[in-house]
């Protein structure tokens, strides 16, 4: 048969057109289920059956199916948190690292202008930091105590080895310990860096003089108190003669 023949027998078979529904559209009673027609079944009615087992396995696994998502959504959030959390740490050691590297770098460069720094406090104790040479001076320290460098060391500041360099020794009793007396080179620090220690003259207290302000009585009271120092007026007659009487010496009148 051909292709022209066979569409023509299509062409001939009648459309049958079935009107399944359960009202009659005329009177509006309900019809009675024909033969071949499909009819709707509770889902309880058809347990036990093939088409029943399906459905309720079908509910059994959809609670299953749901906690299995709520699972994954879990696994899924602490997995993004965890992320999240791993780049915000990494944020901030970056930004530390780079305030760190960029701090490094002034600190760096401020080392190397420090004898610059040297020779214009020079010139300017010696008088010869004026006019266009000052103004240039004063910018430059400007700008780089601007930056964080910080000059220490000065005269009667108490002794810090870890930022003072002693390079003179004295003793004073005007001092109660070791103090920074004069300043040889000035010291510099960049935030809690040292950059360079500053070169001093410490003097120590010396406690065997007395102090150039103390009266008679405190320069005797210091004196007596050194070992082996012989007290003024031990040897002294405690009363004075009375009317050609002799003196009385110390020994006999504790008797």
């Amino acid at each position: 048969m051909t292709e022209r023949d066979e569409t023509e027998v299509r062409e001939e078979e009648p459309v049958v057109v079935r009107d399944r529904r359960k009202v009659d559209p005329e009177s509006g009673d309900l019809r009675d289920p024909e033969d071949g027609e499909a009819v709707e079944v509770p889902a309880g009615d058809l347990a036990g059956t093939e088409i029943g087992g399906a459905a309720d396995e079908a509910e059994q696994a959809a609670p299953d199916a749901e906690s299995e998502l709520a699972k994954q959504l879990e696994e899924r959030t602490a997995d993004l948190q965890r992320v999240q959390a791993e780049y915000a740490n990494y944020r901030r050691r970056a930004d530390k690292e780079r305030e760190q590297l960029a701090a490094s770098g002034k600190a760096s460069l401020a080392g190397d202008l420090l004898p610059l720094l040297d020779d214009v406090e020079r010139a300017a104790q010696h008088g010869d930091l004026t006019g266009a040479f000052k103004a240039v001076a004063d910018k430059l320290v400007e700008a780089l105590e601007k930056a964080g460098l910080e000059p220490f060391g000065v005269e009667g500041d108490e002794f810090d080895p870890s930022v003072h360099e002693a390079v003179q020794h004295d003793t004073s009793p005007e001092v109660s310990g070791p103090t920074v007396t004069t300043v040889l080179r000035r010291g510099y620090r960049f935030g809690d860096r040292v950059l360079r220690a500053a070169l001093v003259a410490v003097t120590d207290h010396e406690p065997g003089e007395a102090p150039a302000d103390a009266g008679p009585a405190e320069s005797d009271a210091v004196a007596a108190s050194q070992p082996g120092a012989e007290v003024p007026g031990a040897d002294a007659p405690i009363d004075p003669p009375v009317e050609g009487e002799l003196p009385i010496d110390g020994d006999e009148q504790r008797n």
